[in-house]
């Protein structure tokens, strides 16, 4: 446990209160008299206080008091209390799953399943305040430590001299330069002084954690509800990489969503896997693309019998996420291992409105980017896994072929940082943006002029009865009837408002409240919308969303095509001419139009005249689009493409038959 010595010269005035549950009147009063009174005669850093609530009130307790961080439940003197604490244990860490929670009961028939669900039991006849007291604060000691976050900031206290990396030392390198001295002062000293090497053994090892790392590792893993949580510093790309590679390195077969994020597919081309490609349903007025249909995921499920993977993105960039209870039971029945990806969604456990998450819903690996939506720093993300027949030595492996060997160690402490503070206070901090986005929607509502689009808005029919749901934190609003594109207007909302937004389409603009909105950020944004509303304009002509085309053939593995000989051949050339060389040929690339960052061709895809078409519309529109995977010669663009004489066949290779179990 935390040492509590010093600890009241660091905290700030903390509350916590702690709710005794129990109806039996006279107990619950003595008992929280006797609390409070210990309280105070003894030394409280966190503000503990202890109040009585009776079980039919304590639910509405946990959902309206920010402060509230334990529970003691008291369950009576009989076996008929211990059923019902369970029962109302369940119920409320379905409401508020990180508060701590403990157990009074009479004698010592206590079942695994209720030891389970207790941090810690009290034997009700007992009445030993004092001890009762100090476990109370001691397990939110241990809940609210850093432990990681407070050994960085020891060491960098200590002044170590530095003979050793990086070459900076500390920004001595910096500090008094001429030149560069003014970088120094712009970013800060403890930038520098906490940028360290592998060589300071207290603070543990990120390949190999034994001591801090590990140690704070395992409270992300208790706070998000896994088995196992790995930190990254090179970001959920690198994360769905080590996992797909966990799974299926060597080859295989994988069931993804063709509009998963690009470093899914890259997966697939390291570990040559054989993709089966799930089509992303598009919103026909507001060109978003969302999820897969349900039922088309479980075709594929039913189609391929030997895939050993399926990857599904939940939520996507708009906030829109599968039911995936009954998705992951259907894969779990056929054998297959489930990753979602979770990278928006890192904040969905700790408010009831956004629950259930992939792991409450069983999903074997979970990816999260703790730093789009909570307070880590940009890279820091995390692996959770509850799989069962999970390989721990040959997972630390493959991410250790992805990691690397030395880490930032302030992304480190970020994510140490940011897992304390949803698991103090994250409820309280997503309370306030949920009424920050009621706020904003009405705001903009009210304009007349644009409008918050809302589930229903943004569910296309096809997905109608697929439950899909909404992260309301992630607010997309429709432009159209203001006369501007949505490029148009993100840099009206940058240049006149000083505003910068996540995300536009032709006919949209996306803001994202995080942990990290203000009241005065929401004022402002507001105010910036009202004073467009009044400049709207007519618009002329309103574009229609741009359809991907057809996904074609493909002809082999991604990797054979990837790492085959190539040709690069123009995609414009009197557009014409272009299309006769081009059409039929096998992509070498990933090619990706950016929006809406889904892959026209990957490597290994017949490219068809619809495809080619497609690009040369989007390179010779008014707004040219990025498109990501062109190579440019003198300007001009090229697509690689296998030789003539490369990988090609009518259907894809086959993939070595491996073991379902643990990969290859």
């Amino acid at each position: 446990m935390p040492d509590l010595g010093n600890l009241s010269e660091r905290v700030q005035s903390l509350t916590c209160r702690v709710a005794l549950i129990s109806d039996d009147r006279e107990l619950a009063d003595n008992w929280v008299g006797a609390l409070n009174t210990t309280a105070a005669q003894h030394e409280n850093p966190f503000g503990l206080s202890f109040e009585t609530v009776t079980t039919d009130t304590v639910e509405r307790l946990a959902l309206d008091e920010d402060e509230l961080q334990a529970l003691i439940v008291d369950a009576g003197s009989d076996a008929g209390g211990l059923a019902a604490a369970e029962a109302l244990v369940d119920r409320l860490h379905a409401l508020r799953g990180q508060l701590n929670v403990f157990l009074v009961a009479q004698g010592c028939d206590i079942s695994v399943s209720v030891r389970q669900r207790f941090d810690e039991l009290f034997d009700r006849r007992e009445c030993n305040f004092n001890q009762m007291f100090r476990l109370v604060q001691a397990f939110i000691a241990r809940r609210a430590s850093t432990p990681f976050a407070d050994t960085l900031k020891e060491y960098v206290f200590s002044a170590r001299d530095a003979w050793h990396t990086p070459g900076h030392s500390g920004g001595d390198s910096l500090r008094n330069s001429p030149w560069v001295g003014d970088f120094y002062r712009f970013m800060g000293e403890h930038v520098f002084n906490t940028d360290l090497s592998v060589s300071v053994q207290v603070l543990d090892s990120l390949l190999e954690p034994h001591s801090v790392i590990q140690e704070a590792q395992d409270l992300a893993a208790q706070t998000f509800g896994a088995e196992h949580t790995f930190f990254l510093t090179n970001g959920t790309s690198t994360a769905n990489k080590v996992v797909i590679q966990q799974i299926l390195g060597g080859g295989g077969k994988i069931i993804v969503d063709q509009a998963c994020h690009k470093s899914v597919h890259h997966a697939i081309v390291l570990n040559r896997c054989e993709p089966v490609y799930l089509k992303s349903v598009l919103h026909p007025e507001f060109g978003i693309y969302g999820p897969v249909k349900r039922a088309d995921i479980e075709q594929a499920l039913d189609e391929h019998g030997d895939a050993r993977l399926l990857v599904i993105t939940s939520c996507t960039y708009d906030g829109l996420r599968y039911d995936l209870k009954p998705i992951i039971d259907y894969a779990h029945e056929r054998g297959v291992k489930v990753l979602v990806d979770e990278a928006w969604y890192a904040h969905g456990y700790f408010h009831p409105q956004l629950r259930p998450t992939a792991l409450e819903c069983g999903a074997d690996y979970v990816t999260q980017s703790t730093h789009k939506m909570l307070s880590a720093f940009s890279q820091a993300s995390m692996i959770h896994v509850q799989d069962p027949d999970f390989d721990d030595h040959r997972f630390r492996e493959n991410l250790n072929m992805h990691a690397s060997t030395s880490p930032q160690y302030a992304m480190i402490a970020s994510l140490d940082v940011a897992r304390k503070q949803v698991a103090m206070e994250g409820y309280a901090r997503l309370n306030q943006c949920l009424k920050m986005v009621e706020t904003l929607r009405k705001a903009v509502d009210d304009t007349g002029v644009f409008r918050a689009l809302t589930r229903d808005d943004l569910i296309a029919e096809p997905l109608a009865d697929d439950n899909i749901r909404l992260d309301p934190t992630k607010v997309t609003i429709d432009i159209s009837a203001s006369g501007y594109s949505g490029g148009e207007m993100q840099i009206k909302l940058f240049e006149q408002y000083g505003i910068q937004v996540e995300k536009t389409t032709y006919n949209t603009v996306s803001v994202l409240v995080t942990l990290g909105s203000t009241e005065s950020k929401l004022l402002r944004l507001i105010h910036a919308f009202k004073q467009l509303a009044r400049s709207a304009r007519k618009r002329l002509h309103v574009p229609s969303p741009r359809r991907l085309p057809e996904f074609t053939r493909l002809t082999c593995l991604p990797a054979d095509a990837y790492f085959a000989e190539t040709e690069e051949l123009p995609l414009m050339d009197n557009g014409t001419l272009a299309e006769k060389n081009l059409i039929g040929r096998i992509s070498a690339d990933e090619i990706v139009p950016y929006p809406p960052g889904i892959p026209v061709l990957v490597p290994g895809q017949e490219i068809s005249a619809q495809i080619v078409q497609y690009l040369q519309q989007l390179l010779q529109g008014q707004n040219a689009t990025e498109i990501h995977g062109l190579i440019f010669r003198s300007d001009e663009p090229l697509l690689r493409v296998v030789r003539e004489n490369g990988p090609s066949s009518s259907a894809p290779k086959k993939s070595p038959k491996a073991s379902r179990k643990n990969g290859s």
